[in-house]
């Protein structure tokens, strides 16, 4: 191993170690293979998602409860916090205007409102490939478990996704931005539903050409925090 590279894996290492650390107790920390995910979180539970291996999308959406037609919507999450790219302090927003999550830590400060999810059909007409995993198929296996369908998905946050939006309003997907250990932290803001499709995605940048692991951590915070 060259030194730049031993660096970089110290380097991880030590990143990895903090986001394994919260003022809290684990209420379920499992590694997520590329696939779906689901999980349900009581009001003031919180989630972390860190990115193990670095430049993985997590495609994500949220659902109130008690009601799964309240749902995360992009469209007001952007106008709420006046940007298609979201962060720490930015806010999930539903169809009828509640908060559904926050985002209370961030190591990366840049994560996507816009690309959506892929989907097999979508991808043939992209790449020419046919019968490609998706998220959108992730999604389907992850809602059904809740008895939804594909009619209750809606625009997704992909976090750890990098769409930027240039001067003239073109975008693509390119090279994301996260490294080894970082990681998103979310608090419900009332009980919810979150649904995760960890990117299976290897014809573009979105996932680092090669799908990797994420891990999922539910917690509680100690009193007064």
């Amino acid at each position: 191993m060259s030194r730049a590279a031993e660096v970089k894996a110290r380097v991880g290492a030590q990143k990895l170690g903090k986001a394994l650390q919260f003022p809290g107790t684990a209420l379920s920390d499992r590694v997520v293979e590329p696939g779906p995910f689901s999980c349900k979180l009581a009001k003031g539970d919180h989630l972390r998602i860190i990115d193990l291996e670095g430049q993985q999308a997590v495609d994500f959406l949220v659902y109130d409860a008690a009601n799964d037609e309240n749902r995360y919507n992009a469209a007001n999450t952007i106008k709420i916090n006046r940007s298609v790219y979201i962060g720490k302090g930015f806010r999930l927003i539903s169809d009828l205007g509640d908060v559904l999550m926050t985002i209370i830590e961030d190591t990366v400060g840049h994560h996507d409102t816009i690309g959506g999810c892929c989907s097999t059909e979508v991808n043939y007409m992209r790449y020419g490939i046919k019968d490609t995993p998706s998220c959108r198929t992730n999604f389907i296996s992850a809602l059904r478990a809740h008895g939804m369908d594909p009619r209750d998905i809606p625009a997704n946050i992909n976090f750890f996704m990098n769409v930027p939006v240039r001067p003239d309003g073109s975008t693509e997907i390119v090279d994301g931005l996260s490294e080894p250990g970082d990681y998103v932290d979310l608090r419900a803001e009332k009980d919810v539903l979150v649904v995760i499709s960890n990117c299976p995605q290897q014809y573009n940048p979105c996932s680092g050409w090669n799908p990797t692991p994420i891990r999922v951590i539910e917690w509680h915070p100690q009193p007064g925090r």
